[in-house]
């Protein structure tokens, strides 16, 4: 039956017109009534003439390919070389496609090649994430040496809360922590140097635990939990709402009014955290040595004063400074990678915490390395 877009005369079946988007429902319902239309996919035995088609698509070229079929339709310049060339290769291209598999098997590997591939992956991620961590903190100290000279730019009213919050609201939970630790490690080196007679001792270990190492690690680490997720969260939940970008169209710095006054609020914030661990941890030790080994207070400041110099307190105390930075800057940094979601926020959170411990420990550890090999 003769159409606008097919016609049939014996063996020679001529399309024309314009095979387009346009024109798809019109052209299927012609092809459903032509004598000529044969199965998708399979070649007519009747000629077919492209000479009338004066404009093709993508659309009206699957029609024609599933018309005549796909092997002819690849062939198609052998038998229409009238067509234009760009027709032409619009039609091989549809044709190619339909004769590809739709289900595409993945490639199996190994469970060793599976492993490696995410150590491979992990390491890559972390690499980024370190560079990031790097340029950032670039940045936050090129901001803090633009901001020295200028005490109009400084931002006290938001410095001073978050010590408030990072620093004075902390306290009791690190009072109670390093205090009930202190009491543990007593009561292991009691149980421990008993056995050699030299119980005296416990007072020596414990001043040495706490003034180096665990006053300020457990202080650090509780700033890690508590104040890295709250930075995130903050400047996430800004991120989020487009704060940060509001912020940015007026002129204003987010490192200058976001990140410095955290940073600076802990740099003041976890020193006198540590300092109270030390303390806590101490009158821990104390308060064990004189229930179990009788020895008094007296005797417990008296041997404190005589064993313990005050170069591991200041040991202990400059390690503060270097872990306040960093717990900050982490914070921060994941704080403005958020893209958007409450998710995002989650996964960052968990982030910056994990990521705080690791370095708080990390330094912690070549620190000790370092003042060993120091000597001091």
């Amino acid at each position: 039956m003769p159409s606008e877009w097919i016609a049939r005369d014996d063996q020679t079946v001529t399309l024309k017109g314009e095979w387009t988007l346009a024109n798809y429902r019109l052209i299927k319902a012609a092809l459903q009534q032509s004598e000529t239309q044969t199965e998708p996919g399979k070649p007519t035995d009747a000629t077919v003439s492209l000479d009338a088609i004066t404009r093709l698509d993508t659309a009206g070229a699957i029609l024609i390919a599933e018309l005549i079929g796909v092997e002819k339709a690849q062939a198609v310049a052998d038998w229409a070389a009238e067509l234009p060339k760009e027709q032409q290769a619009l039609l091989v291209r549809i044709a190619e496609a339909m004769e590809a598999p739709l289900d595409v098997d993945p490639p199996s590997y190994s469970r060793i090649s599976q492993a490696l591939a995410s150590v491979g992956q992990h390491m890559v991620g972390l690499w980024s994430q370190q560079r990031q961590l790097l340029a950032f903190i670039g940045l936050v100290v090129a901001t803090l040496f633009h901001l020295t000279l200028r005490p109009r730019h400084w931002r006290l009213t938001a410095t001073v809360a978050h010590i408030q919050q990072s620093g004075l609201n902390a306290v009791p939970i690190v009072a109670l922590l390093t205090f009930m630790v202190g009491a543990v490690v007593a009561f292991l080196g009691a149980t421990v140097l008993q056995d050699f007679g030299a119980t005296i001792y416990t007072i020596d270990l414990v001043a040495f635990s706490f003034l180096r190492e665990f006053g300020v690690l457990l202080a650090a680490i509780l700033l890690a939990g508590r104040t890295a997720s709250a930075f995130t969260a903050q400047i996430g939940a800004m991120k989020s709402n487009e704060e940060i970008d509001a912020l940015q169209a007026q002129g204003l710095d987010p490192i200058e009014l976001l990140v410095l006054p955290r940073v600076m609020a802990m740099l003041i914030s976890l020193p006198m955290l540590a300092f109270v661990g030390m303390l806590s941890g101490l009158a821990g030790g104390a308060m064990v040595t004189s229930l179990s080994l009788d020895i008094s207070l007296t005797q417990f400041m008296a041997t404190l004063q005589k064993d313990v110099s005050v170069t591991h307190f200041l040991v202990g105390l400059s390690k503060a400074p270097v872990f306040a930075f960093v717990i900050a800057v982490i914070g921060c940094l994941e704080g403005f990678k958020v893209s958007g979601s409450a998710q995002s926020v989650g996964e960052h959170t968990t982030s910056s915490v994990v990521q705080s411990i690791f370095m708080v420990i990390l330094i912690d550890a070549v620190a000790a390395l370092f003042f060993m090999e120091m000597g001091w």
